[in-house]
């Protein structure tokens, strides 16, 4: 999953922050635990493993039209490196990675002097992160989209959680493209905003964060 900086501002201050954008993070999520402060107060939190990312080029409005930075993260064997990518890797002079990505930046941000581990996020910012939710596999209306199905009792046979209808009649003669109705559940991008982090802790063999309330993403 993907950690983006967000910023809690006012509508005076969205220029400024969108010119300082700093690109964001790859993490693994490794579980949820509960964070014990100094007064007892509980809370849900997700830690997440920062992996080991490295900036391994720039683009900019003069040359691509836009400002970003390409990442490389994830650890891959070499032999596992398909050819073009050895090949793009050799270009830029940087070790293999398992995947890459590219992070929009502001205009006048340059993320070339940032240190990638978990002291890149400071203890109350708000982030959004971006993941692939857990697939569900082939779901019916009623977990699929929270329906109430048809009557538990009296009147039906064999239909409690069906979705009942799904057209019209003659006219249109047909199910309108994205009609609510059982399907493959999950697994697709999903992305949550204004997530507060409780903690962060670098140690020597991972870096930690943890990020306040449950994020079902892998």
């Amino acid at each position: 999953m993907t950690l983006e900086n967000n910023y809690k501002r006012s509508f005076v201050q969205t220029k400024f922050v969108s010119d300082f954008r700093r690109h964001g993070l790859v993490a693994e999520k490794l579980g949820m635990t509960s964070d014990f402060s100094d007064n007892g107060t509980v809370t849900p939190v997700t830690v997440l493993k920062i992996l080991n990312c490295a900036i391994l080029s720039k683009k900019t409005v003069e040359t691509h039209g836009y400002n970003s930075v390409v990442m490389g993260f994830g650890e891959v064997k070499e032999k596992n490196v398909t050819k073009p990518m050895k090949g793009y890797f050799s270009k830029l002079d940087a070790p293999s990675f398992a995947n890459v990505k590219e992070f929009r930046i502001g205009a006048n941000y340059d993320g070339t002097n940032e240190v990638l581990d978990a002291s890149y996020f400071v203890v109350g910012q708000f982030v959004d992160i971006s993941g692939i939710s857990i697939g569900k596999g082939f779901a019916g209306g009623m977990k699929r989209w929270n329906f109430r199905g048809l009557e538990a009792s009296h009147g039906v046979s064999v239909s409690h959680r069906s979705h009942g209808s799904t057209g019209q009649r003659q006219d249109p003669g047909k199910v309108f493209k994205g009609k609510k109705m059982a399907g493959h559940m999950g697994c697709r991008n999903v992305t949550t905003q204004n997530l507060q982090i409780v903690k962060t802790e670098l140690k020597d063999w991972n870096e930690l964060q943890a990020v306040y309330g449950q994020r079902s993403l892998h």
